[in-house]
């Protein structure tokens, strides 16, 4: 007998046909942990924006292609998992706070319309830590895709915490993440980064998109030339390591800064990421 069609303990129940067997069969697939979203939504496309480390400028990307999609006529919205670390609400200059009723809690609208949600909607203070355990963290935000009144959206883009810990497990098992973009730098954890990354991916089962590159070049004002602050770049080699493709690379550019600090990231000029909004849309198609 080939490890393909092993035998529990009732005759002739093999792997293939042991759905309806009544025993406990070990080749059962798992119970799905998927937890649904509020009734009242209806969410096309989901996509992680992650990293194996911090620093790397994870809600950077995540904003601009939020903004980037929303500008191309697609209703987005941006949910912020990183519960000790949000920075969306800076980046869009989002002062507001959350409301709920019976149904669920409503998700605050940037200028253009993009619905959020982040942890600092609902504390009373911006700059309150959250001292939280683990397991409350992991509840939170499952409970930002639960209960939130999101509405129609064509892409949610979730803003993921650093590293491979219990949010991005919680996130991956309870929400239904259609793919992720992996967010790296040029210097020479490069490759340990994207490999964290793409090892829980795969892991949990999760389609990765493809790679984008912050702070890959800076260009000399004064020139006009490109100059590669961090060194030579390493981006395509660790791509194609992992069978993947780099589809976009970020400038370090004094604006695009200004522009996050002074919540003005929606006004941003570029089109860096214009080639993995081209790959979203034709897989949406």
């Amino acid at each position: 007998m080939d490890e393909n069609t092993r035998q529990c303990g009732d005759a002739g129940c093999t792997e293939e046909s042991c759905a309806g067997c009544e025993h406990a069969c070990g080749s059962q697939q798992p119970e799905s942990l998927l937890e649904p979203t509020n009734e009242y939504n209806n969410i096309k496309k989901i996509i992680g924006v992650v990293s194996g480390k911090g620093g790397v400028g994870k809600s950077l990307v995540t904003s601009l292609l939020a903004v980037t999609m929303q500008r191309r006529g697609n209703k987005t919205a941006i949910l912020d998992a990183d519960i000790t670390g949000p920075s969306i609400p800076k980046a869009f200059n989002l002062t507001e706070k959350a409301t709920a009723n019976e149904l669920g809690i409503f998700p605050v609208k940037t200028k253009t319309g993009i619905n959020t949600m982040s942890v600092n909607s609902i504390l009373e203070n911006d700059t309150d830590p959250v001292v939280w355990r683990g397991p409350v963290i992991a509840g939170t935000v499952k409970q930002f895709w639960t209960d939130v009144l999101w509405g129609d959206v064509d892409y949610m883009f979730i803003d993921m915490p650093p590293g491979t810990g219990d949010v991005p497990l919680t996130v991956f098992q309870s929400i239904p993440v259609d793919g992720i973009v992996i967010v790296t730098s040029p210097q020479e954890l490069v490759s340990m980064i994207v490999s964290k990354a793409v090892k829980m991916a795969e892991m949990m089962n999760i389609p990765i998109i493809g790679l984008v590159e912050n702070m890959s070049y800076f260009t000399c004002p004064d020139n006009g030339k490109d100059y590669q602050v961090f060194g030579d770049s390493h981006i395509e080699e660790v791509a194609a390591q992992h069978g993947l493709e780099v589809l976009g690379r970020l400038p370090i550019d004094p604006k695009l800064a200004a522009a996050c600090d002074k919540g003005m990231i929606e006004l941003f000029e570029g089109d860096w990421l214009d080639i993995l909004a081209d790959r979203l849309e034709a897989e949406q198609a």
